[in-house]
């Protein structure tokens, strides 16, 4: 599917005042923790629950827009915390916007910057709010903002990060078996190089119908480990390698990146725009893995994909676990997007229990599709959000 470029002059034309009726009146946050399926396991940390904090903008004209904050158990993935995301953004973030027009998003997003250094979690729901609220007073996709949708779904991957073999294929072969998923991405790090290879290769063997294999090992490897275990990940016919190193180890991801015959993926080395111009002028992947909590905003989201495009780099859909509201979100800047040869992960809506959303996001046919409606296309489940609502 193919859109044009959206005009957005005549939907500004309908307001009376598009300052005053798209002006910020009230921003609100709120912790929210969600039951898992199963434990997720990351090379530093493992969960059962997912919290993330809940952005409300409304505007003038009485408008509602949401946005989502995702962390991994706590401030271990990055610096942020369910906790600081809400303080910063009531205390910091909230103050210097109330009364600014939400059609004025570059002013907003200078003003947040100024008003906290990274904090890219918070700022990035919170844009995320303002522009759903926006798009939403123009009855307009979220994606018109970025071009228009030049694709209405997106290839999706299931992770498997439980460390049980036997458990991860049979959760692995219901995805194939409801044509849910057939890309896997396997999360390493957590046990010795050795065991998760003979990890990979139960799953490889049990999984005929897999089609990509993708391994994460979240920074937990060493440059020793990658070298000594590259032929068997090869062997294997992995497709990706994600951050197998730490972040800070420009140096060492070049120089496996340069011996890798699989090409390794950028994620946690790059955030800022500068970063990831520098990871690839270093040569430390031909992939860079985009999210929102990288980039602190979608419009940013949107200039990162074309500075990892022009550093040589190709583009995935990364996730940090996002439900609905932040998967949709990502989905608006990745619908754009000329170019996604590694689609999406955004699993997200289907680690949940139950979402905060009435109508979570689908995934059919090996694609998450991109909803549709104004906005996010994605609307509050109030009961649900009480429920699941953080009270302390």
């Amino acid at each position: 599917m193919t859109q044009p470029a959206v005009d957005l002059a005549p939907d500004f034309a309908r307001l009376r005042d598009p300052d005053r009726d798209t002006a910020i009146r009230e921003i609100t946050t709120t912790i929210v923790a969600l039951p898992s399926i199963r434990r997720h396991r990351l090379s530093n940390t493992e969960m059962s629950t997912r919290e993330f904090v809940l952005v409300r903008v409304r505007l003038e004209n009485g408008v509602e827009g949401i946005g989502e904050a995702a962390v991994l158990g706590g401030p271990r993935w990055a610096e942020e915390s369910v906790e600081s995301i809400k303080a910063v953004i009531d205390r910091y973030l909230a103050p210097g916007l109330i009364g600014c027009p939400a059609a004025q998003w570059a002013g907003i997003a200078a003003r947040m910057g100024r008003a906290a250094i990274r904090n890219n979690a918070a700022k990035g729901a919170l844009e995320t709010a303002i522009l759903d609220a926006l798009t939403r007073t123009l009855e307009l996709p979220l994606a018109a903002l970025f071009g228009g949708a030049l694709r209405d779904r997106v290839p999706v991957l299931w992770a498997l990060a439980s460390g049980d073999a036997e458990q991860e294929l049979e959760e692995a072969r219901a995805k194939l078996d409801r044509r849910e998923h057939r890309d896997f991405k396997i999360k390493l790090g957590f046990a010795t190089p050795e065991e998760d290879i003979a990890r990979l290769t139960r799953l490889r063997e049990g999984l005929p119908g897999m089609a990509r294999l993708i391994v994460d090992a979240n920074q937990g490897w060493s440059e020793a480990d990658c070298r000594r275990h590259l032929p068997a990940l090869r062997d294997l016919g992995v497709s990706l390698i994600e951050q197998p190193l730490p972040g800070d180890d420009y140096e060492g991801m070049a120089r496996v990146a340069a011996q890798s015959p699989i090409p390794l993926m950028v994620d946690e080395a790059a955030f800022t725009h500068r970063e990831i111009a520098r990871a690839g002028a270093m040569g430390c992947g031909s992939v860079y893995s985009l999210k929102l909590v990288k980039s602190g905003g979608l419009m940013a989201l949107a200039e990162a994909a074309r500075v990892a495009e022009a550093a040589g780099m190709e583009l995935y859909g990364g996730c940090l676990l996002e439900g609905s509201i932040g998967a949709a979100a990502h989905l608006a800047v990745f619908a754009s997007l000329p170019r996604l040869p590694w689609g999406c992960e955004h699993f997200g809506p289907r680690m949940h229990r139950r979402e905060i959303v009435r109508d979570p996001l689908l995934i059919e046919d090996f694609h998450l599709h991109l909803p549709t409606g104004p906005g996010l296309g994605v609307e509050l489940d109030e009961d649900a959000l009480a429920e699941f609502a953080r009270s302390d």
